[in-house]
């Protein structure tokens, strides 16, 4: 069975062949191992069949010894194409340059829109994204992500409590959520104020209601700071108890850290590499040279390219190639014991209360094992440690 594919790329010829005995040349062909098919007798003098352009160049001895006369009818494949695409060479060169604008102007940035923002927010926004390059005529595959983009936009925008992003061909949508001041407090219900954790009073201030504790003083959880009932007996009044307390509350936290670690780093050196992407094909057209880092990192970063509102299978991709140097420290033991003091102080810092505040350190236990320094640390801690309880008045 012969291969399609091959026979239209390498090109073949529609040959007619007409003669007294048209048999001897295609006897004389098969003689010499020329590719010839789909045979056809068309009269007593004529024979039509199909054969390799190759081989067709090598036919002219045959027809001295055979008195045939051959006609070249059509001609096909992949050779033929690119003759007539030849001969209308500026009609397919105006074509391409049509497309290959169009390509080039789907993949830029036409158009910004911003919606549910204010105007001083929105002339905010504008500042930040045209900053960022995000504005007419910019090539959007030289942009950075979109969830880079919401990411940095909304921390940038001040007015904004939150800023979607949305990419629709050659437009970027924004989308805003401004900030809103919160309304005036409303009244606070009758309440008593107790402590939501075991802990020594540590300073006190009340703003209203009657004070039930004093510095010094130790409290268990649920038991009563301040009263929400004031005046003198007969002549009391309920209120809503407010009031400021700090209490000293204490922590244990075991931090393990081993004596020798290993450290990754980034030089500051780095490689990118481009590519033209298809069908998870990539091919290389700038940055051929290969990397000479000993160890590296790779980051990747791939962008669709759009014909109108429909997106391409050709993508770009950018492959940076970080050199990374990495290294055995040894701690000693009384560098590996600040280390580890240090990792439990931030590992309880992330569990804390935004106001608290860490009053006193002591390590309760020491032990070294298997390589690793281990401590068992008690901290002292102040942190507000009052809980509102609503008072439920009676008839």
């Amino acid at each position: 069975m012969r291969n399609n594919w091959v026979q239209a790329w390498k090109g073949y010829v529609r040959v007619r062949v007409d003669g007294a005995y048209p048999e001897r040349f295609l006897n004389r062909c098969i003689e010499e191992r020329l590719s010839i098919w789909k045979i056809k007798r068309v009269g007593d003098e004529r024979i039509v069949f199909y054969m390799d352009i190759e081989d067709a160049k090598k036919i002219r001895p045959l027809l001295r010894k055979t008195d045939c006369k051959v006609t070249f009818a059509e001609r096909k494949g992949t050779p033929a194409v690119l003759r007539k695409v030849s001969l209308r060479a500026g009609f397919v060169a105006g074509l391409a340059a049509c497309l290959a604008v169009i390509i080039v102007l789907s993949n830029m940035v036409w158009k910004v829109e911003v919606e549910g923002a204010s105007p001083h927010v929105e002339h905010e926004l504008r500042q930040v994204v045209a900053e960022m390059g995000i504005k007419p005529w910019t090539f959007q595959f030289s942009l950075p992500s979109v969830e880079q983009i919401q990411r940095d936009v909304t921390e940038q925008v001040s007015g904004a409590t939150w800023v979607g992003v949305r990419q629709k061909g050659t437009t970027y949508q924004f989308e805003v959520v401004e900030q809103k001041l919160p309304e005036e407090a409303e009244r606070v219900s009758p309440r008593h104020l107790v402590a939501k954790k075991k802990a020594i009073i540590h300073d006190i201030f009340v703003e209203h209601g009657q004070a039930q504790v004093k510095p010094n003083d130790f409290v268990e959880k649920g038991d009563m700071l301040v009263s929400g009932e004031i005046g003198k007996e007969g002549k009391t009044e309920i209120v809503a108890a407010v009031a400021d307390i700090r209490g000293e509350i204490w922590y244990k936290s075991t931090a393990s850290i081993p004596i020798e670690r290993l450290f990754t780093t980034l030089t500051g050196e780095s490689k990118n590499r481009h590519y033209l992407s298809m069908f998870n094909i990539n091919i290389p057209f700038w940055g051929f040279r290969s990397h000479e880092f000993e160890q590296v990192q790779e980051f990747s970063e791939q962008k669709e390219f759009h014909f109108f509102k429909w997106t391409l299978p050709l993508k770009y991709t950018r492959k940076e190639f970080r050199e990374t140097s990495s290294y055995n420290r040894t701690y000693t033991k009384e560098e590996a014991i600040e280390e580890a003091k240090r990792m439990a102080r931030v590992e309880l810092v992330s569990r804390l209360p935004q106001d608290a505040e860490i009053i006193g350190e002591k390590v309760l236990h020491e032990a070294s094992e298997n390589g690793k320094v281990k401590l068992k640390i008690h901290y002292q801690v102040l942190e507000d440690i009052t809980s509102a309880q609503p008072i439920i008045q009676g008839d």
